[in-house]
């Protein structure tokens, strides 16, 4: 009986991927022994191949050397098929496969990092989507450690020949740091933490170019951190450099570092709500999707990252929008009233309203501020202790968020509110200054920065 790399019940069908690669595996075994066959293979063979040696790399471990030494002397194409393949692996099995398995794709990997193979930055990327935020088991820590020595240890290498992996490693282990710092009586973690504090000081003092990559989100993640004596000195530094400070605020993230924090799996359930699922019939789902990915009180700080994933990353088309398909604001609400903890709502909130702040018609999509409005004007007046929150949290951001740019972020969010209704987002204001359960105080704001 074949080795099995994913768990599954008795009952549960085959996994296709996996499939491929154990009857790759079976076919070929007596080629997989030295000594090795010296014919040419054709395409087909060569990648019926590929599955067979990954499939031996990942279930044979004694014998994974051997493996990879026969990978070396076929491959023919930079491994960029070998490569894919493990990315397929990552991607759609990793939540299943068992432990063995788990520490062969990360050897995999350092193998395949060694030998500069063809996408072995999307290998990295997909490796880091499955640290999974909120969640302190021994498996995930295991990963963010072995991630951690991976970037760690070949430092040189990619410093040199993938630079704009490491930006998204600095991304990824500055967010998981703020879950992990909160956490002070684990002794492993306080390990891990070192390291991943370590490796994070060291992109910012050695390759501060690549962090001003990341863009506006960098400051976002650094304010969670100004805690951490060792990013103190960054914080410092960082806000001495005036003019780096309002670039990045004007340098809009890229979609992509937001798809760091959400695993492939949580990707394709939101998705799903987020273009299937009919308004009024989301509840059950949204329940599922609770009890898979939200069940603890320490898992509840990836509501930040679905967020800022779905203002930032997920723009449905003009016929989803124009559908009775659930739109984004409806799970936004639902994932704000997720929240137990103040600080992962205050969190959540900032992740929602951040592109207002410093919002630029000519750099910034009207799509990533479009959930908060139509959150507040739509819980008019069911929800109307939403929109009141949400309003006095904007106006605190804008009032202290950074004090030294008030007038950037006042001109951001009046841009922002301008491009909403010149666009047709909202047709009116009126719903929120004219709504009398709310407080005069936020209406009158509220009108001020209508007409700044």
């Amino acid at each position: 009986m074949a080795f099995s790399l994913i768990h599954k019940s008795p009952y549960e069908a085959d996994n296709p991927l996996e499939s491929s690669l154990t009857e790759a595996f079976r076919l070929l075994e007596p080629e997989l022994r030295p000594p090795f066959p010296l014919t040419i293979c054709t395409e087909a063979e060569y990648f019926n191949l590929n599955r067979a040696i990954l499939y031996g790399i990942l279930s044979e471990a004694h014998y994974a050397k051997v493996h990879f030494k026969h990978l070396h002397g076929i491959v023919t194409d930079g491994y960029c098929f070998f490569t894919s393949l493990v990315c397929k692996v990552v991607d759609e099995l990793y939540a299943k496969v068992v432990e063995s398995v788990k520490v062969q794709l990360v050897y995999v990997c350092l193998e395949l990092v060694d030998v500069s193979a063809v996408g072995v930055d999307g290998l990295l990327v997909a490796l880091l989507r499955q640290i999974r935020g909120g969640d302190f088991s021994e498996s995930n820590l295991w990963l963010c450690s072995r991630l951690v020595d991976v970037f760690t240890g070949k430092w040189e290498c990619l410093v040199e020949e993938q630079p704009m992996v490491l930006s998204s490693a600095l991304y990824v282990f500055l967010r998981v740091l703020s879950d992990h710092c909160r956490v002070c009586l684990n002794p492993k973690l306080n390990v891990l933490k070192e390291k991943e504090i370590e490796f994070c000081v060291r992109v910012f003092r050695d390759q501060f170019h690549l962090c001003l990559r990341i863009g506006r989100d960098l400051i976002r993640l650094l304010q969670d951190l100004v805690h951490v004596p060792e990013f103190q000195d960054i914080w410092k530094d960082l806000l001495s450099r005036s003019k780096d400070v309002s670039q990045l605020y004007r340098t809009r993230t890229c979609s992509r570092y937001f798809l760091l924090r959400i695993t492939p799996e949580m990707e394709t359930h939101l998705r799903f709500l987020l273009t299937q699922v009919k308004l009024g019939s989301q509840t059950r789902y949204q329940i599922w999707f609770g009890r898979k990915f939200l069940n603890v009180s320490e898992k509840e700080t990836v509501v930040i990252d679905i967020v800022r994933f779905i203002c930032c990353a997920h723009h449905p088309s003009n016929d989803v929008l124009l559908s009775n398909v659930t739109p984004r604001w409806v799970i936004v609400g639902w994932l704000l009233k997720c929240c137990t903890k103040n600080h992962v709502e205050a969190n959540a909130k900032l992740a929602l309203f951040y592109d207002w702040l410093f919002f630029d018609e000519g750099v910034d999509n009207i799509m990533n501020i479009e959930p908060a409005i139509l959150l507040m004007v739509n819980s008019v007046p069911k929800y109307i202790h939403m929109t009141h929150n949400l309003l006095e949290f904007l106006f605190l951001l804008v009032d202290h968020y950074d004090i030294d740019r008030k007038d950037l972020i006042l001109k951001g969010v009046s841009c922002a509110l301008d491009v909403l209704k010149r666009k047709g987002v909202v047709q009116s204001f009126d719903v929120l200054t004219c709504c009398d359960a709310l407080s005069p105080f936020l209406k009158e704001r509220l009108v001020k920065m209508l007409s700044w």
